[in-house]
């Protein structure tokens, strides 16, 4: 397949880049010098390597790139892209998501004070942290536990649960350690410059993964969260989500409503939803397909491709989804995790890979890594992700294959 359209993308993965040359579009390339490997390069008609996240560094560079190649769109489907790709369609009059819009779903604080002025049911009292007696008001004043947080970074890094006011010494500490720091692990594509207080949802989370087309939202599959209340490290995802129709409705409205006022109008989305006794409340939202295999869940659960229609729809090389899509099976991804420890032994990985129900096994530790105590989704060794025919049987042989059949020991 071939178009005669040339797109600028910023940042992504393989999945992204691999979709976009499927189509037959003509790429160019922004990519971090963290991120890029030969398979990229070897798919794209032009590639600058710089820190996406550099707005003064990107513009000359955007406008140059646009004089010499041109382009249709600008579109990025990766956390630290969204708003580059959004402040470049501004600049250059592109359809697509603005700043303004993006920032709503990228800075937490803005989203809910956006949500606040709206009168929306979907937010919670929150407040920025000023200073240490900041801390100390509003566990006054809102009771506990709550939750403090980076307002935009991502993956649950720095995510505290304040429980009790004998424990802000410890969690003003560890605020003014991470303040003016670059994420530490995997990426340091993300800031910490300010902090978030939340009063506490209650419920048990889960995420709606959607796509907008022009407006008309379409929610593809509510996901179930594998989780563990005692960190913020997210243990698995499974779908379709084993909930009661009521609740799934609950949801799917809450998630909808939330796009619509957020202004999000185009594109996929990843909105992460507590349902409890105040009812739904929006946790967070991301204008990009969700992380952590999500994605190819989807595809494996209801044929669809949400990386496909990502990089297809801006320039409208793709069909638009029907209403309420249905599953054609079930899927889940579990994340392998140990005590903290030297590792010792890597066994299994390439067994459970092979198995035709698994969509793909990895570990990313080896005898002599260290294993840190779990914290946030940055602390895990690797996952398994399989496809089966409903969600209990996907659950049950992910947690075997992930706990059992994968081999990781690590000494104290």
């Amino acid at each position: 397949m071939t178009a005669d359209r040339t797109m600028l993308l910023i940042g992504g993965t393989d999945t992204h880049i691999e979709r976009a040359a499927a189509l037959g579009l003509r790429i160019v390339l922004f990519q971090h010098p963290e991120k890029i490997n030969s398979f990229q390069t070897g798919l794209v008609d032009a590639l600058l390597v710089l820190d996406y996240t550099e707005w003064d560094t990107v513009r000359p560079l955007a406008e140059a790139a646009r004089e010499v190649w041109g382009f249709d769109t600008v579109v990025s489907l990766t956390e630290g892209g969204l708003d580059t790709a959004a402040r470049l369609n501004d600049l250059f009059g592109f359809d697509g998501t603005s700043y303004e819009v993006s920032r709503r779903l990228r800075d937490k604080w803005t989203m809910r004070r956006h949500l606040a002025a709206q009168g929306s049911r979907l937010t919670v009292t929150s407040e920025r942290v000023a200073d240490r007696a900041s801390l100390h008001a509003f566990g006054d004043r809102v009771g506990y536990p709550f939750i403090v947080k980076p307002t935009d970074t991502t993956a649950g890094f720095g995510l505290v649960r304040v429980d009790g006011p004998e424990e802000l010494p410890a969690v003003w500490e560890r605020l003014e350690a991470l303040r003016g720091t670059r994420t530490d692990r995997v990426t340091t594509l993300f800031t910490v410059t300010e902090f978030l207080m939340e009063a506490y949802a209650d419920g048990p989370e889960f995420s709606v993964e959607a796509f907008s087309f022009a407006g008309r939202h379409v929610v593809v599959a509510v996901t179930e969260k594998l989780v563990d209340e005692t960190h913020f490290a997210e243990l698995g995802h499974a779908l379709p989500a084993r909930i009661p129709p009521g609740d799934r409705t609950e949801i799917v409205d809450a998630a909808t409503e939330f796009l619509t006022v957020v202004g999000l109008t185009d594109g996929p989305s990843h909105t992460e939803v507590r349902l409890g006794s105040r009812g739904p409340v929006v946790i967070e939202s991301h204008n990009r397909v969700g992380g952590d295999y999500i994605g190819e869940l989807v595809r494996a659960a209801y044929g669809i491709d949400l990386a496909a229609l990502g990089v297809g729809w801006p320039v409208r090389m793709v069909d638009e989804l029907p209403d309420d899509p249905q599953p054609v099976a079930a899927s889940c991804v579990r994340f392998v995790v140990r005590d903290p420890g030297t590792v010792t032994e890597v066994k299994g990985v390439d067994e459970v890979a092979a198995r035709p129900e698994v969509l793909t096994a990895r570990v990313s530790v080896r005898p002599g890594d260290t294993v840190r105590p779990l914290r946030d989704n940055w602390d895990r060794l690797g996952f398994v992700a399989v496809r089966a025919a409903d969600t209990d049987a996907a659950v049950r042989l992910c947690e075997r294959l992930a706990t059992d059949d994968i081999r990781i020991e690590t000494t104290p």
